[in-house]
């Protein structure tokens, strides 16, 4: 092939990933737009703390906030920890054989299975075989699970990209492998630590399925007083007034303010990973 040939053939490669990328960002746009618009009008304090009303078709949505808020720290603090242990075991200590292969070839599996089957297994586990109820701490555990996947992989991901130079000066200087671990390669993982496991908090927040079954319910006047409580979510709230509400064409802009509201919850969530990645990322470079 002749330098000309390469070069067009480069130009056309190149305005093909130009052109699926703008296709892609229009898209989203024009759905994010769509939901703006529509969602704005009826965006206000007033409709973000207070209860809704009149069968839903008045008021706030300040219970379905609540309790996605509840079930999303649940989940963090169960997924986090755990998620971050378990790479950390598989990317320094556990031998590489077959079993470890296993294992990691099961994690990345496990990322795709429907959430759906996150929720009837929660409520085979948590539910019934714990005997913690239809409850916010059900929904949590379950979200958790289906969470973790994600995290182990992204945190695995994020320690591999560590130099092995920076684990063998520590080992050098006479640290142990735990000490290493801590206080060097933990802080350079931080970064990407903290890009995974919010998305996939941001995806749990999102989520019905694995809730319709082990927590969340149709109305509540207030947001649950304790974790053994059922809860509103702002995902299910949303599918009701789009889907199953008796007036939808009246509660149709609440939807669309609710869908607005869950869409900020995301974006601050990614907000905050970003700030979190940057500021580590600057302490590293320092």
């Amino acid at each position: 092939m002749s330098i000309a040939n390469k070069k067009i053939t480069q130009f056309l490669g190149i305005q093909s990933l130009v052109l699926c990328t703008v296709i892609v960002l229009a898209f989203i746009f024009m759905v994010l737009f769509d939901i703006f618009w529509k969602g704005v009008g009826v965006l206000s304090w007033d409709f973000i703390f207070n209860i809704p009303r009149k069968g839903m078709t008045e008021g706030g949505i300040y219970p379905a906030l609540a309790g996605t808020v509840m079930v999303t720290i649940i989940t963090a603090v169960f997924s986090i920890p755990v998620g971050v242990a378990s790479a950390i075991y598989l990317n320094e200590y556990a031998k590489e054989n077959m079993l470890t292969k296993a294992l990691r070839a099961s994690i990345r599996n496990l990322a795709g299975v429907p959430s759906i089957i996150y929720g009837l297994f929660g409520v085979a586990l948590f539910v019934e075989a714990l005997m913690l109820g239809s409850s916010v701490v059900s929904s949590g555990l379950t979200l958790g699970l289906m969470t973790l996947p994600y995290i182990i992989t992204s945190t695995e991901e994020a320690l591999r990209n560590v130099p092995h130079s920076h684990r063998e000066g520590a080992l050098a200087l006479g640290a142990t492998k735990w000490e290493t671990i801590k206080s060097v390669v933990l802080p350079s993982a931080i970064p990407g630590i903290t890009t995974g496991s919010i998305l996939g908090l941001s995806r749990a927040a999102g989520e019905t399925a694995p809730i319709l079954f082990t927590g969340v319910t149709f109305y509540l006047r207030f947001p649950p007083d304790t974790l053994n409580s059922e809860f509103m979510a702002l995902p299910y709230h949303l599918y009701i007034l789009s889907t199953q509400h008796h007036a939808i064409e009246q509660v149709r802009p609440i939807a669309y303010g609710t869908a607005l509201v869950l869409l900020i919850l995301i974006i601050l969530l990614n907000v905050i990973a970003f700030i979190i990645r940057k500021r580590y990322t600057k302490e590293l470079v320092k």
